[in-house]
């Protein structure tokens, strides 16, 4: 494609609208208090919400590639008009408020819920405001990024590929293992990555589902939240390490998920 230098009509606005995102981030960085950094990366309450933040990410994330995968796979060779329903029903956490897929949580899994009272009468086991909490609810949010990225690697598989191999003896699985698999792997792992990112940044609906207990559901967006107007020093240290993580994670997918 050739590069072509952008007419002042589209330069000007362009530019406006690159400072109109970056300067709220280099605002955010330059209010770091970076000589005490150091101190607010190894300060109890810092470690606590990164240890809780980072492991529940990492938990929602191996849920969301055990459950997302199948369902990219589905939603790869559906046919069109069921294809357009399932990922209607996938994309909707994406987009609606998170305080609605928190409220949608409590509806679903609360002691009251539709699933969630059966289990409560049964074994007295209620899911709101623990640590399982957390994890469904980033899961909730994290799952339709996992899976559209998966079903993109796998729709663009060229399904000569498999008949090939069909032809000459291997079976669904050898297929799948040594074919569908290898050349899925990079949309597996932008969408293990990108899952990872948006669990570890969910705040809404672990906020309504899960609550902020110290120690519990306290993650690092809730901390930050709270930190504001109690510690900024904390709440901008923290803010800064999820910046920075995104960041990461945005230049670690730069050849199997941004377009050259």
């Amino acid at each position: 494609m050739r590069h072509r230098r952008a007419p002042l009509g589209l330069g000007l606005p362009a530019l406006i609208a690159l400072a109109f995102l970056t300067l709220p981030l280099l605002a955010l960085l330059a209010k770091v208090p970076w000589r005490r950094f150091g101190d607010i990366l190894v300060e109890s309450a810092t470690v606590e919400v990164l240890v809780l933040s980072v492991g529940s990410a990492a938990v929602s994330t191996l849920l969301c590639l055990l459950l997302g995968a199948p369902l990219a796979w589905v939603l790869a060779h559906a046919r069109p008009a069921t294809r357009r329903i399932l990922r209607t029903l996938v994309t909707l956490p994406m987009i609606v408020p998170p305080v609605v897929g928190g409220v949608a949580l409590l509806a679903a899994y609360g002691r009251r819920g539709v699933a969630g009272a059966p289990v409560y009468e049964l074994f007295g086991v209620s899911l709101p405001f623990t640590t399982a909490a957390v994890v469904v609810a980033q899961t909730f949010v994290a799952l339709p990024f996992c899976v559209l990225a998966i079903e993109g690697a796998l729709r663009g598989i060229d399904p000569e590929y498999a008949d090939s191999a069909a032809v000459q003896g291997a079976g669904r699985f050898q297929v799948f293992r040594y074919i569908t698999l290898p050349l899925a792997a990079p949309g597996v792992v932008a969408g293990a990555t990108l899952g990872f990112a948006r669990a570890l940044g969910e705040f809404g609906a672990t906020l309504t589902f899960a609550g902020s207990f110290p120690g519990v559901t306290r993650t690092a967006p809730l901390a930050i939240y709270q930190a504001l107007d109690s510690d900024p020093a904390l709440a901008y240290g923290l803010s800064a390490i999820l910046l920075l993580v995104s960041a990461a994670v945005l230049l670690s997918l730069r050849d199997s998920w941004w377009p050259r």
